[in-house]
């Protein structure tokens, strides 16, 4: 077998750069809380929508990514559609820059409810151009049946539902269907395809204002929302038409004639990087060592406002919480205690972690071929998965099986990636999502951690990052939340709002480089924002070797 390790730092340091992560989870919810199907050929997708389709542009911070179009057709009943139903349609285009590499997105939606707009059956699939995932479920009682499928297989899976949901695709129907009152609030259970579980979704009607949209003037209510922690604004009028949408970090959709909404900008006109946006630039004293190369850092302590600390996921593996401020140590660190209970937990497949798949497995075999132990089997994980998979921002929904098929992707495919193939050989592995220092900057990003028995009852769970090459990983990486897509959406809301400041930092004695003649300190300043150099890296959203 041929031994993948890690190389020199002298060669690794230019060859850094920083790339973000919107997947799915992040792009859609952010930009159109709604999920959609990609096609080869878009011109026949958008041939069913006839004069009353809606067209809405896609706008970030006032730079055009793309539209959406959406009708809503009445249905005969069915077996599988009650007697007088609907059908939710919306395709859509998105194109955006992520650190310097553009992308075009495909995407639509076709959904079925009944006049209660309580979700029958649906279907939806995004292509980020490497080729479609597909999502298709059917209610029946409380029993959602779900497919997923990606090249060209099919996956399938059954979830029980406490109660009948909707999509957040026809909510502005169900308030115009209950009429539009002000002061008026609604709880809803909605139904999210990326993390195939049910959320609330709290509506809150306000007054009635003037709205330009295709340079006219339109009356719209003003419908405050809030799902899954991410609050949007939108203007919807008493028929239920979404007239503008605005959400985090600058994303608004506004209502367009069909010409308009898809005169896309080209790449040249896209100045503004949405991924570069989301970093977060630390307060750090002068008097304090600079984080020239995270490996060195020993020991990482920061005070970190607008964001909720207190779930049990922050604490443990390196890192522990006081309030607000997060402590950080290096990961060699970490010692042995008595192993976890609930270990088993993280052996089994789920939707988009195909461990059980054939082919997965078999690729974890030859990855790990002639290794004993599971310390030296993750390593040589986390070595092929950087390696085998080709640093690429990716707007995705990330399958491990789609990974291994397609190679390309940034920190969230190589995490599933690294977490199936570990769970295959008998490792249990799990998902941490964060931030992670990038050359003056944290970037929201995912990691995996690997739990590591050593035998007579004892074990530990050790970080790694197999998009930065580093097993483990360093102590950069801060830990928001663990879990998959559902847990990650965690994230959303804390964009734009964080604020970090460094309070200590500890490095390894001879690693910060010395300039002969060098100048004072400079007085304290926020450091700025990293440019792009030669590696990706970053939140959800990184890859590569810093």
């Amino acid at each position: 077998m041929l031994a993948l390790k890690p190389l020199p730092r002298g060669l690794t340091k230019p060859l850094s750069f920083v790339m973000m992560f919107l997947w799915i989870g992040v792009m859609a919810a952010v930009i159109n809380r709604s999920y959609l199907h990609a096609s080869d050929n878009l011109a026949t997708d958008l041939a069913r929508y006839g004069s009353s389709a809606q067209w809405r542009g896609v706008y970030y911070r006032g730079e055009k990514l793309g539209f959406t179009v959406s009708q809503t057709v009445s249905l005969a009943g069915s077996a599988t559609n009650e007697a007088g139903g609907l059908e939710l349609q919306e395709d859509g285009q998105l194109q955006m820059s992520l650190l310097g590499t553009h992308t075009i997105t495909k995407l639509r939606t076709t959904a079925r409810v009944n006049r209660s707009f309580e979700l029958q059956s649906f279907d939806f699939a995004l292509d980020p151009g490497t080729g479609p995932i597909t999502v298709s479920g059917e209610v029946r009682d409380l029993e959602l049946r779900i497919s997923i499928t990606s090249g060209g297989r099919t996956r399938t899976d059954i979830r029980q539902l406490a109660e009948r949901p909707m999509l957040a695709l026809n909510l502005a129907r169900r308030l115009a269907h209950e009429g539009m009152k002000p002061g008026s609030r609604h709880q809803w259970m909605v139904f999210d395809p990326a993390t195939l579980q049910n959320a609330p979704v709290t509506v809150n009607v306000g007054a009635r204002e003037i709205v330009r949209a295709a340079n006219m003037p339109i009356p719209a209510f003003r419908v405050d929302m809030e799902f899954t922690g991410l609050r949007t604004t939108s203007w919807i009028t008493d028929t239920g038409e979404v007239i503008r949408e605005e959400s985090p970090l600058g994303f608004i959709t506004v209502r367009e004639t069909a010409e308009r909404a898809q005169a896309l900008a080209v790449p040249g006109q896209i100045r503004q990087d949405i991924l570069q946006a989301a970093a977060v630039v630390p307060e750090m004293s002068p008097r304090l060592p600079p984080i020239t190369d995270p490996r060195d850092v020993r020991r990482l302590r920061m005070r970190i406002e607008g964001a909720d600390l207190t779930s049990a996921d922050l604490v443990g593996v390196g890192q522990q919480v006081d309030g607000d401020i997060i402590e950080i140590v290096d990961s060699q660190t970490i010692e042995s205690g008595a192993a976890d209970p609930a270990i088993s937990e993280y052996l089994h497949p789920e939707p988009f972690i195909e461990s059980d798949d054939a082919e997965i497995r078999a690729a974890a075999e030859e990855a790990v071929a002639g290794l004993s132990g599971p310390r030296a089997r993750a390593e040589a994980l986390t070595r092929f998965v950087s390696s085998a998979v080709q640093k690429k921002p990716t707007v995705s929904l990330p399958s491990a099986r789609e990974v291994l098929r397609t190679k390309i992707g940034d920190c969230n495919e190589h995490t599933v990636l690294f977490v199936a193939m570990s769970r295959a050989i008998g490792i249990p592995a799990r998902i941490a999502v964060g931030l992670a220092f990038v050359r003056g900057a944290f970037y929201y990003h995912a990691w995996p951690e690997v739990y590591i028995d050593e035998g007579a009852g004892r074990g530990l769970w050790l970080p790694v990052d197999p998009t930065f090459n580093q097993f483990p990983a360093d102590s950069t990486h801060v830990r928001l939340a663990r879990g998959g897509l559902n847990k990650q959406a965690a994230i959303l809301p804390l964009i734009g709002r964080v604020k970090m400041t460094v309070l200590d930092v500890e490095v390894v004695p001879g690693s910060t480089p010395v300039l002969v003649g060098q100048a004072a300190a400079p007085p304290v300043l926020p450091l700025p924002v990293p440019q792009r150099a030669s590696r990706w890296c970053l939140p959800c959203f990184a890859g590569g070797h810093r």
